[in-house]
């Protein structure tokens, strides 16, 4: 099992070579060579970076002869820097090269790293969805037709709900009928590792939230009459469909040609009273922007 790296800043021009690996859903593998020449550069330069900072009996920081240094400065030490330092460029440069539009963060691993021997490092990276939209605009006009029927009120139709609680109430079953459908008709191949990022993270916060009540994970389990791995097969299967239903619903936008203008989102904005959470609004324009596409997208589908 290699060594998990750590992304950082970016080092010096570094030459490797690389194969690339086709691992579907637009997820892709890449395993890059890089020669030990490279590789003892960096060690060297880190070495020489350590030793600046580093203290010892008899010696200020930055006066440490060499020699001393390479006997208190632990090789696993300079190998991990060097790591941290040179994996960057070589990521940066597989997307320049390659033209990746990688959506979350790559996971990169060290698989092999022998002195004199050339280093091995493994990135995994995943890009959009490549969605196949169908008939969609059929199936959600159908859809939205059968949801009218339904609502039609007859006599003999005894419902004591207030109007506006039947009509936000068939506002959540329309829009999730409309849901339902393009799950139905839309290809949309989930990276697995989009899926399994986002489903660690959902485990981890349940294991604190149990904790946080004062029960161990058993309890838990015991309580609510299931096994982690129906928690987590179900979880799974949500993410998937969440995430299904947010590259759809892009694609939707693109497809109708769906854009938020200036005008639209400082209306938005501008809507928010409290200042402070407006200013911090502001700084996060592209979210509210999405969110606003993403709602007149919904709105087009629903009038269909």
């Amino acid at each position: 099992m290699g060594v998990q790296v750590p992304l950082a800043a970016p080092f010096k021009p570094m030459q490797f070579t690389y194969t690339k690996a086709d691992l579907g859903k637009n997820t892709f593998q890449f395993t890059v060579e890089v020669p030990w020449e490279e590789i003892k550069k960096t060690q060297d330069l880190v070495f020489i970076d350590l030793a600046k900072e580093l203290e010892t009996a008899g010696f200020r920081k930055g006066k440490v002869p060499l020699e001393i240094a390479k006997k208190e400065i632990r090789k696993e030490t300079i190998l991990q820097e060097a790591a941290r330092r040179f994996v960057p460029e070589i990521y940066d440069e597989l997307v320049r090269k390659i033209n990746l539009k990688p959506i979350i963060t790559p996971k990169v691993e060290l698989v092999k790293a022998q002195e004199n021997e050339k280093w091995e490092i493994r990135v995994m990276v995943c890009e959009k969805p490549l969605v196949k939209l169908g008939n969609y605009k059929d199936a959600v006009k159908n859809k939205n037709a059968e949801h009218k029927k339904v609502d039609i009120w007859t006599p003999d139709k005894k419902d004591e709900k207030k109007p506006e609680e039947k009509t936000e109430e068939s506002g959540r079953k329309k829009v999730g009928a409309i849901f339902n459908t393009l799950l139905s008709v839309v290809e949309v191949p989930v990276s697995d590792m989009l899926i399994l990022q986002e489903l660690d993270k959902r485990l981890a916060q349940l294991v604190d939230d149990v904790r946080k009540i004062g029960l161990t994970m058993d309890a838990y389990l015991a309580s609510k009459n299931e096994t982690i791995e129906s928690i987590r097969g179900r979880m799974r299967k949500e993410i998937e469909e969440m995430y299904a239903l947010e590259f759809t619903l892009e694609a939707i936008a693109e497809d109708a040609h769906i854009v938020v203008d200036d005008k639209e989102l400082s209306a938005v904005l501008e809507g928010i009273k409290d200042e402070k959470m407006r200013e911090e609004a502001r700084k996060n324009s592209y979210f509210y922007a999405t969110l606003l596409r993403r709602q007149k997208t919904l709105d087009y589908l629903l009038t269909l």
